[in-house]
C-alpha cells in the first residue's frame, strides 16, 4: 500500500477534526492540522460534533456553524430543525446495524489518492467498529477495489504512537516536576485517551526499535467529559424546578445548546465559575417568583447580576463520578502486576486542570503522571503516523476468544444426544466450539493463523463457516450454542475438488486492527486444496 498521502479522521462525540500529511517522504516534522472556528472568532484543531438539518432532512451545517445557526433559532422554528450531537456515543452499545448514510466531498485530489485513517475507541463491540468502516466507504472514502485504503485505528493507540514522538518538552505535570517520557525498550505505559464520551486506556510496551506491544486487552468505561456536562445539567433543573427546566428545554432548545456548550468550555478552567443566564430562562424564571428566591436554598451556587455564579467546590462535585470511574479502572490494571512507568493523559477532556490534578493525587505515588501540550491534537497526528506505518503496534492483545462451528465425529460417551445427526457418511456431533484465537493471547498484526479442516461428505461441493466468540473460560466449554457465545458471522468457501482424499486447508488472517467482524472474515479468507 502507498502511505504517500495520509488523511486521519478523529470523529469524537463531543468534537471532532482531521490531520493529513501530503510528502512523499518517510516522515514530516508534525502531520499538518485544519483549524475549526473562523466564523466564530475561534481557531481550534476540532469542531463540535453536531450536524444540523432542515424539515426535510437536508443537511445544512456542520460543527460550530450548525451550533451558531441552531443557537440563533428561536421558538417554533428551531423545532423544525433537526440538530443532532454527541451522536456517537449510540454506537457504545454491543451491537449496531448499518443504517446510516453519510456523504463526503472531493477537493484537489480524488479519494483513492488517499489512505485514509478512521479513529475509534478501542473499547467499542467489534460492530461498531464496522458501522464506521461502512460508514466511510458509503462516504466514498474507500472506493470499490481499494478497501485497502481505509484503515482503522484505535484512538489511545494512536495517541500513544504521538507520544513516543514528542520531544521531551512537549508534555506538562500538575506538580511542575521536570519528568522525560523515556522510550527505552522494555518502557511500560498506560494511555487514558480521556473523550467527551468515552475513556479509553490501552497498556504499551516499547519493543527494540520502537514499535509497541499491547500488554492489556483495550479497557475503559463511558464516564467521559459529558459525564461532567450532565452533572452541571442535572443542577441547573435542580435550581429552577423540573417543571419549569421541561417547559425550556422544549420551548428553546437552541438557547439550551448555546448555554450547554458555555458549560462544555468550563471544565477548562479550576476557579468559581459564571455562567450567563440566557434571556428566555430568566424571563420564565421571573414568571414563578423572583429570580433570586431559586438561588435561596442551595448551596454553592448564587445569583450574580444576569449570571449563574457556581463555586469552585460545586463545580468539582460535578466531576466526581467521571473521575472515580477513571480511577477505579486505571487501579484494575495497575493491580495486575504490570512494570507501568507512566501513564499519558490525552483527548479533549485532558484539557481539564482538575481532572489531571486528580490523577496526580491518586497514582503519582506508583508513576509518572503527563500530559501533552496539545492533548486534543494527539489523537489525529498520531493516526496519520499510524495510516504510514501500521506495524508500528506490533500485537494487540485479543479481547474474545473466537472460534468456529464443527463437526466431530459422534461419541456417545462425550457429545450430547441432541447434538447427533446422521448422514452418508455416518454419525456426527455438530456444533462444537473449535477455538481459533483465545482472549488475552497476543496477536501480531499481520499475525496468520492456519487450520486444517475435512468437508463431512466426500461429495460436497461447498463448506460452511460459522464464527463465534465469547469471553468465557475455555475450560469447560464444548458447543457454540452455549451460554455466552455469540455469533458474529458466517461464510461459504467452495471446494470443487471432492476426491475423498483431499482435504481443506483453510488460512485464518487474524488481523488486529479492529476488524473481527464477518464481512472483514469473508474478504480475507484464503482455501488451498491438496492431495
Amino acid at each position: 500500500m502507498d502511505n504517500s498521502y495520509i488523511i486521519a479522521i478523529d470523529f469524537g462525540t463531543a468534537y471532532s477534526g482531521y490531520a493529513f500529511s501530503l510528502t512523499k517522504r518517510e516522515a514530516e516534522t508534525e502531520p499538518r492540522l485544519k483549524y475549526w472556528g473562523q466564523q466564530v472568532s475561534l481557531r481550534t484543531p476540532k469542531t463540535p460534533t453536531c450536524i444540523l438539518f432542515d424539515e426535510h432532512g437536508k443537511f445544512l451545517s456542520f460543527g460550530y456553524e450548525a451550533q451558531s445557526v441552531y443557537f440563533r433559532t428561536r421558538g417554533d422554528e428551531a423545532r423544525k430543525k433537526f440538530f443532532f450531537e454527541c451522536f456517537k456515543m449510540s454506537l457504545y452499545v454491543t451491537e449496531v446495524l448499518l443504517e446510516t448514510q453519510l456523504t463526503a466531498d472531493s477537493a484537489q485530489f480524488i479519494a483513492s489518492d488517499f489512505t485514509w485513517v478512521v479513529t475509534v475507541p478501542a473499547i467499542w463491540d467489534p460492530s461498531a467498529k464496522q458501522f464506521m468502516r461502512e460508514a466511510a466507504t458509503q462516504a466514498g472514502i474507500a472506493a470499490a477495489g481499494k478497501e485497502d485504503r481505509l484503515a482503522i485505528a484505535l484512538e489511545a493507540e494512536a495517541a500513544s504512537v504521538w507520544c513516543m514522538k514528542l520531544p521531551a518538552d512537549g508534555f506538562k505535570t500538575e506538580n511542575n516536576s521536570e519528568v522525560t517520557f523515556e522510550q527505552a525498550s522494555g518502557t511500560q505505559y498506560i494511555v487514558v485517551d480521556c473523550g467527551g464520551g468515552t475513556i479509553d486506556i490501552t497498556v504499551h510496551e516499547v519493543l527494540e526499535g520502537g514499535a509497541l506491544k499491547e500488554l492489556h486487552k483495550a479497557s475503559g468505561n463511558d464516564f467521559g467529559g459529558q459525564t461532567v456536562d450532565k452533572k452541571f445539567k442535572e443542577f441547573l433543573r435542580e435550581i429552577f424546578s423540573d417543571s419549569l427546566w421541561d417547559k425550556y428545554e422544549k420551548e428553546h432548545p437552541g438557547e439550551l445548546q448555546k448555554m450547554m456548550y458555555d458549560i462544555s468550555v468550563i471544565k477548562e478552567i479550576d476557579a468559581d465559575v459564571d455562567i450567563s443566564c440566557p434571556y428566555n430562562l430568566g424571563e420564565m424564571a421571573r414568571e414563578k417568583q423572583k429570580i433570586e428566591k431559586f438561588f435561596e436554598s442551595l448551596r454553592g451556587v448564587s445569583w450574580n447580576e444576569g449570571a449563574i455564579k457556581i463555586s469552585k467546590e460545586k463545580v468539582r462535585s460535578f466531576f466526581a463520578d467521571s473521575l472515580n470511574g477513571i480511577s477505579k479502572s486505571l487501579r484494575e490494571i495497575l493491580k495486575k502486576g504490570f512494570t507501568i512507568k507512566y501513564i499519558l493523559l490525552v483527548g479533549g477532556y485532558a484539557q481539564s486542570p482538575i481532572l489531571r490534578q486528580h490523577i496526580t493525587n491518586q497514582f503519582s505515588g506508583q508513576c509518572e503522571v503527563l500530559c501533552p501540550s496539545h492533548p486534543q491534537e494527539a489523537v489525529m497526528k498520531g493516526a496519520v503516523m499510524f495510516g504510514r506505518n501500521p506495524a508500528v503496534v506490533a500485537s494487540r492483545i485479543s479481547a474474545f476468544t473466537y472460534g468456529v462451528s464443527l463437526s466431530h465425529r459422534f461419541d456417545e460417551s462425550k457429545h450430547r444426544a441432541d447434538k447427533k445427526y446422521t448422514n452418508k457418511e455416518g454419525e456426527w456431533c455438530d456444533g462444537i466450539f473449535c477455538v481459533l484465537v483465545r482472549e488475552n493471547e497476543e496477536v501480531g498484526w499481520d499475525k496468520t493463523s492456519e487450520h486444517s479442516f475435512t468437508p463431512v461428505e466426500r461429495d460436497q461441493t461447498a463448506i460452511i463457516f460459522a464464527f463465534y466468540r465469547t469471553e468465557r473460560k475455555i475450560q469447560g466449554l464444548m458447543y457454540v450454542d452455549e451460554w455466552g457465545v455469540e455469533n458474529i458471522g458466517s461464510i461459504i468457501l467452495e471446494s470443487p475438488d471432492t476426491d475423498t482424499t483431499a482435504h481443506t486447508r483453510t488460512y485464518l488472517p487474524i488481523h488486529t486492527n479492529g476488524d473481527t467482524d464477518s464481512s472483514t472474515m469473508q474478504q480475507k479468507h484464503i482455501i488451498i486444496i491438496e492431495s
